[in-house]
């Protein structure tokens, strides 16, 4: 069986370290030729990567795998994830790969691969991609990586972009804080907005390599948020480091997450007659208040397991509108079956101009239940429906939460640990049910 490259978004690790060590990033850049149909005689690779030190040399080895293999290559250099999703679909592109390890630490970085419609590899393809990777029939050359040629697809992508927000309404000339996390919107937020008439207070805009996401973007709002509050913006948001998530300040400098844009943003579409279906997508992580609250406005939700990739299979498979995760990948599916922080931002303040509402007050329409997590270390991973002690405190907890909170119990992908998760009313009482749950998976599998 091949080793496992990919996990919940694209490859990622150590640079340097295998999996991202030159000569399996070069095998990886063939593979991915490999594996296209065989009508696709000299397949078209675009790369982008994030502000990262070691970007330049992976794209390198990537891109130079991929023309051993017969394709023709071309990079864009410093650019969002989205964005390359969406050139790929729009420049009749084979493949889009992109160099970026998110919301990781400078010494990590990673690959995610896209189709030529712009969507993620399905775990098909990329079980292909690892099967090519570990078979040791064929070589590839170790010669020097040449450099890749580079061209400026910023201005295609950024009037994608600016067609999603046709009047900014009251919100002309509103002053808008910015962070863009020393990564990859580094070179688009700012004309983006500007460009719209807002007044931009810019963080997180001075990438050395090694700043990524170091104390300032998605994960580190704060700084984002005190901002809005000082110069008195309208809001605020914040990027990760490629790009594809955004988390959000109001007026008054408090933190707004995915699940409350998911809330305001299906409800504007719902107006306009443009939910298709009437569902959302999320993840098992949103939480239960988010569910609560789309049911008042006729708007089910339909969950996923965690990871981005999950709900575009499902938005696709059914031809929903909207999807997303709590911690900002947000997919507008009539624009793009990725997430895109930039999009995201758009959409948020297109609901802001179309409601004349301020963002505080869009955001308190999101009443969000307490909630609980207890991880409880193993030593093996039972099915816990066959272990009858563990099996009927979870019936207990499930039948005292009658339809009023939400339980959650999964192992952990990558650790030896069982994820407990309790939402409720009460964050006390959801506590206590917790540990009745973990106290019983101690004496039973600990």
């Amino acid at each position: 069986m091949a080793a496992r490259l990919f996990g919940t978004d694209g490859i990622r690790g150590t640079a340097g370290a295998a999996p991202l060590d030159p000569p399996t990033v070069r095998r990886i850049g063939a593979a991915i030729i490999k594996v296209l149909e065989p009508e696709e005689t000299r397949p078209r690779l675009l790369i982008g990567r994030d502000t990262r030190e070691s970007g330049g040399w992976i794209e390198r080895e990537l891109a130079h795998g991929a023309r051993l293999n017969g394709a023709d290559v071309e990079t864009v250099g410093v650019l969002p994830t989205p964005a390359i999703a969406y050139l790929a679909r729009a420049k009749e592109i084979s493949l889009g790969a992109v160099i970026s390890a998110s919301h990781n630490p400078y010494q990590d970085n990673g690959i995610k691969v896209f189709s030529g419609a712009g969507h993620k590899f399905t775990e098909e393809l990329e079980r292909q991609v690892e099967a090519v990777v570990a078979d040791s029939s064929w070589h590839v050359d170790q010669d020097e990586a040449p450099p890749v040629a580079e061209a400026d697809r910023s201005e295609a992508y950024l009037a994608h972009l600016r067609d999603q927000l046709d009047d900014t309404g009251p919100l002309s000339g509103a002053k808008l804080v910015v962070d863009c996390a020393n990564g990859a919107t580094t070179p688009v937020a700012a004309r983006l907005f500007r460009g719209l008439g807002f007044e931009v207070t810019l963080l997180g805009a001075s990438p050395d390599g090694r700043n990524i996401n170091l104390r300032c973007g998605s994960t580190h709002p704060s700084a984002m948020a005190e901002a809005v509050s000082r110069v008195g913006a309208v809001g605020g948001v914040a990027f990760d480091g490629d790009g594809d998530r955004a988390i959000f300040a109001d007026e008054a400098g408090r933190i707004v997450d995915g699940d409350a844009v998911m809330l305001m943003c299906a409800r504007q579409l719902k107006a306009e007659g443009r939910l298709r279906g009437n569902t959302v997508v999320a993840t098992v992580m949103s939480n239960i208040g988010l569910e609560l609250a789309l049911g008042e406005s006729g708007i089910a939700l339909r969950r996923t397991q965690v990871g981005d990739k999950y709900v575009m299979e499902e938005l696709l498979r059914d031809g929903f509108s909207l999807g997303g995760e709590q911690s900002g990948h947000i997919i507008f599916a009539d624009y793009l079956f990725t997430g895109d922080g930039l999009a995201t931002a758009l959409g948020v303040l297109r609901v802001m101009a179309k409601t004349g509402r301020p963002l505080s007050s869009l955001a308190s329409q999101l009443v969000s239940y307490p909630q609980v997590l207890v991880n409880v270390r193993v030593r093996e991973r039972k099915d816990l429906a066959t272990v009858p002690a563990i099996a009927s405190v979870i019936r207990d907890v499930e039948s005292r939460l009658a339809g009023n909170g939400r339980l959650l119990v999964r192992y952990s992908g990558t650790e030896p640990l069982l994820r407990i998760m309790l939402e409720g009313r009460n964050k006390d009482e959801i506590g206590r049910w917790a540990q009745e749950i973990a106290d019983s998976v101690k004496t039973e599998l600990a």
